[in-house]
């Protein structure tokens, strides 16, 4: 048996077993890439319009089988798999609606004739793709790289190759030419090796910490672009004048959005003390309502964490802040039967130095902090390496407007939950990566700002 396989979560049976590309397939696919790229960077802009659309139209066509695969693939709820096929279908409708814009060359006036910028495509892009939104996470790089000519390449994570595949699929289905878009059936020690590769001109990375590393190094080695979106461990901070049951259902949909399992979910939620009681207390009547179970059921809000080794990762985070002096007000134990599950967990009183504060947790627990004032809570957000996402819930806009600019993040929401949007630019600070995803800025990242100068 391969480390390519899939699992199914909710019962822990074996879906897939997936054969490794040889390294001779890996060169005849990155060939072919390369082969393509010089081809499809010559369409005209309305033809790969139309096959963006089509891709648009695919995805709502098989909304329910995508949606059904990537539930038994990660154990997500089918509701928000429905919910990120209509997600890509989205993105993939916005690029080709405003890529001309956004790479239009832009007349600069100097001492020349004529000078501007224009934005030209590079080549083969590798995407190195996470688990937890097999669709999305793609969709969101492919739609605007082959918009703007280049060719993608796809390194999914080990127990989603079918959803990379079903995704290779839909572009074929919409009509691109043949090698646009190509997967890479590899493990992550090949990966290197592909950046590497003098074809391939740049690569996109979202995942760990740790795997960002050693992408960067391999694409600085290698002299290569690269875009790093990494892990998040978002403060959601509720100020004293804050409408406390909106930021408690912002909280729930924030925290528990996709079994947990998101970079930009709120992990931190730090409410300052005169409110601190009130919120606890709704939170946890919220969290105790929820509903755990088949992820299939349309009734359930909970489905199972996306690996066993996940889960077992997660519960350790758990009793050791447990154990350091965190309370644990609900959830927190690992429950009998099969699949993958972990129970929605809300702990109280957790500090810095404690688990769950200094270490991003990546599941359905949530860590209540109590802060001294607005002050404490702001220096409390800031006290992480990480700078995905933040939230700050106040009836004053004007105080959150004021607040904004000292949150480290690469993105703050106000009132609302922290969330990718193709209109906006997505991507952190700190260990949280660099560059940028949606957006102009995301499509630019992999071009060729070239400056044009005629006398």
């Amino acid at each position: 048996m391969s480390d390519l396989k899939s699992v199914n979560p909710a019962t822990g049976e074996l879906i897939r077993d997936y054969d490794a590309m040889s390294e001779e397939e890996i060169q005849e696919v990155i060939a072919a890439s390369q082969e393509a790229f010089l081809d499809w960077r010559e369409v005209p802009y309305e033809s790969k319009q139309e096959l963006m659309l089509k891709a648009a139209c695919v995805l709502r066509e098989g909304s329910e089988e995508f949606a059904t695969l990537l539930t038994q693939e990660m154990g997500k709820t089918i509701g928000s798999a429905r919910s990120e096929v209509e997600k890509c279908a989205w993105v993939c409708e916005f690029y080709a609606r405003k890529a001309k814009d956004f790479l239009a060359p832009r007349m600069i006036e100097t001492d020349a004739s004529l000078s501007m910028v224009r934005y030209d495509p590079l080549g083969p892009i590798l995407a190195v793709m996470p688990w937890n939104f097999p669709f999305w996470q793609v969709f969101r790089f492919a739609a605007p790289y082959l918009m703007a000519g280049n060719t993608g390449l796809l390194k999914h994570a080990a127990n989603t190759q079918g959803s990379a595949l079903a995704i290779e699929q839909i572009f074929e289905r919409a009509g691109f030419p043949k090698d646009v878009f190509r997967t890479l059936l590899i493990g992550s020690a090949a990966v290197e090796s592909v950046i590497r590769d003098e074809r391939v001109r740049g690569v996109t990375l979202t995942g760990s910490e740790r795997a960002g590393r050693a992408v960067a190094k391999a694409a600085g080695e290698a002299l290569k672009p690269c875009v790093l979106e990494l892990g998040g461990s978002d403060p959601f901070i509720v100020f004293a004048d804050a409408d406390l049951d909106a930021a408690v259902s912002g909280a729930i949909t924030s925290r528990f959005l996709n079994n947990g399992q998101s970079c930009i979910a709120a992990k931190r939620f730090i409410v300052v003390k005169d409110v601190y009681e009130e919120f606890l207390s709704k939170f946890k009547a919220a969290i105790l309502e929820m509903k755990m179970g088949d992820p299939m059921d349309d009734a359930v809000d909970i489905g199972p964490q996306a690996r066993e080794d996940l889960r077992e990762g997660l519960h350790e985070q758990v009793t050791k802040t447990l154990e350091q002096g965190g309370r644990l007000e609900c959830g927190g134990e690992i429950p009998d039967g099969e699949g993958f599950y972990y129970p929605p967990t809300l702990i109280s009183g957790v500090k810095p130095g404690m688990e769950a504060f200094d270490e991003e947790v990546f599941g359905p627990v949530a860590p209540v902090i109590c802060a001294e004032d607005e002050e404490h809570a702001i220096a409390l957000a800031n006290q992480s390496d990480l700078g995905l996402g933040g939230s700050v819930w106040t009836a004053s806009i004007q105080r959150a407007l004021e607040v904004v600019p000292r949150i480290e993040s690469g993105h703050v929401s106000v009132n609302g939950i922290v969330k990718s949007d193709p209109r906006l630019p997505f991507g952190g600070i700190k260990d949280s990566g660099f560059g940028r995803e949606l957006s102009e800025e995301g499509i630019r990242a992999f071009m060729n700002t070239k400056t044009v100068w005629i006398k």
